[in-house]
């Protein structure tokens, strides 16, 4: 049996809360060459006063993770790569200061800057009144804000685990609660993993219906990225099954999909739904690289479990955010009402649950980053990419009707 290093930094039920921490190879040595450290701080000053962050250095690859805000990713870097982008805003941004319903229900992006940030529980895609019928037969509209709430929802409970034994994990665990009287009661639980020296974070999301009534669920996972991995030249790639604008903003550059300009002032963001291509055991993949294919981030997942794709391009001026999503989800990013029509809203039964496995690796050679793409173009083997030009009626509701 494997031992574990355990320490608990909140825990809101035991009234526990550390305001600072700190372990690694200096107090505590993995292995016989391991240098890793986990340490947590308060931050202070402007828009993230208040926020807890934890800062995971195996050695290689390091990371931020925000408690108070959803359990996301702030940024990281691999072997001086940095991971992440740089949004107009000096972040990361206190929940305190966002506003959701402001600008007609985008007010989320005021507070957006992160590496990875999570969509859902509930809801997420664009704003807007949600009409449905509810349990007693009557009529609801629900005004839905950006993607849902759990991004500006702080963990009541976190710890720090460390192996003692090879591989020698080093995890960081954290629950979120997204409820209310009236409201879905949802609990996220997300572990993120990595071993000392490894190139890899490997994240494990569990989320739990804690109400006693049936319960909507949907989850997207925005991983955003900017200089230096997206560049002018930089590409995309992915096993693409089938692959479809999701407006005619998009379709404007469906032949150009998997490649990206420089920074460009003035572009408007262009969003293509994928559905992938996987093994068979139902694992996919996607990778952004650079134009000269020598640095690379990629993404694993199982589309048993996040059976949706989607490509974010917003391509704008440095100022503005030049940035791409890639984004594997429960769902494509259209307005809930929309998505439950196609039967991608999920229904998570009283008590129960889903739960997802997936990882980041970042890559900085051209003999990785031509491994990789081996990898997809074997997947792409099984069959020929059916590219759309226009949007289509089971992937947007911008479609035009026959």
């Amino acid at each position: 049996m494997k031992r574990f290093r355990t320490w608990t930094l909140t825990d809101v039920v035991n009234d526990v809360w550390l305001e600072n921490f700190s372990t690694g190879s200096d107090r505590l040595q993995l292995g016989p060459a391991s240098d890793w450290s986990i340490r947590k701080r308060t931050l202070r000053g402007g828009y993230r006063d208040g926020l807890d962050l934890i800062e995971v250095n195996n050695g290689a690859l390091s990371y931020s993770i925000l408690p108070t805000r959803g359990m996301g990713l702030w940024h990281g870097r691999y072997h001086g790569i940095y991971l992440g982008w740089k949004a107009p805003v000096h972040g990361p941004v206190h929940p305190r200061h966002v506003n959701t319903s402001d600008r007609g229900g985008i007010g989320w992006l005021t507070g957006f800057d992160e590496w990875l940030c999570r969509c859902g529980l509930a809801s997420n895609g664009p704003p807007g009144d949600d009409v449905y019928t509810d349990r007693a037969g009557q009529t609801r509209r629900d005004l839905l804000p950006l993607h849902g709430r759990i991004a500006n929802q702080p963990a009541y409970y976190v710890e720090v685990r460390v192996g003692l034994d090879p591989p020698y994990e080093l995890s960081v665990t954290g629950q979120v609660e997204e409820g209310g009287l009236f409201y879905p009661h949802l609990v996220l639980t997300t572990t993120y993993t990595t071993v000392p020296g490894s190139n890899r974070v490997v994240i494990h999301d569990h989320v739990e219906n804690r109400g006693a009534q049936v319960a909507e669920m949907q989850l997207l996972y925005h991983c955003n990225l900017g200089q230096p991995l997206l560049d002018a030249g930089s590409r995309v790639a992915l096993p693409i099954r089938e692959v479809s604008p999701i407006s005619p903003r998009a379709a404007e550059g469906i032949a150009t999909l998997d490649t990206y300009a420089g920074p460009t002032t003035g572009f408007a963001e262009q969003v293509y739904c994928c559905d992938l291509l996987a093994d068979t055991a139902g694992r996919s993949l996607a990778m952004l690289y650079t134009h000269a294919a020598d640095r690379g981030i990629v993404l694993r997942f199982n589309l048993q479990e996040l059976p949706c794709f989607t490509v974010w391009k917003n391509s704008g001026a440095l100022e503005d955010g030049y940035v791409t999503g890639l984004e594997p989800a429960t769902n494509y990013p259209n307005f809930k009402t929309f998505e439950r029509q196609q039967g991608r809203v999920m229904m998570l039964p009283a008590a129960g649950h889903w739960e997802a496995t997936w990882s980041v690796e970042v890559h900085d050679t051209s003999a990785a980053v031509t491994s990789v793409l081996a990898e997809i173009v074997s997947v792409q083997a099984q069959a020929k990419a059916i590219v759309h030009r226009t949007p289509q009626s089971k992937y947007s509701s911008a479609a035009r009707p026959a």
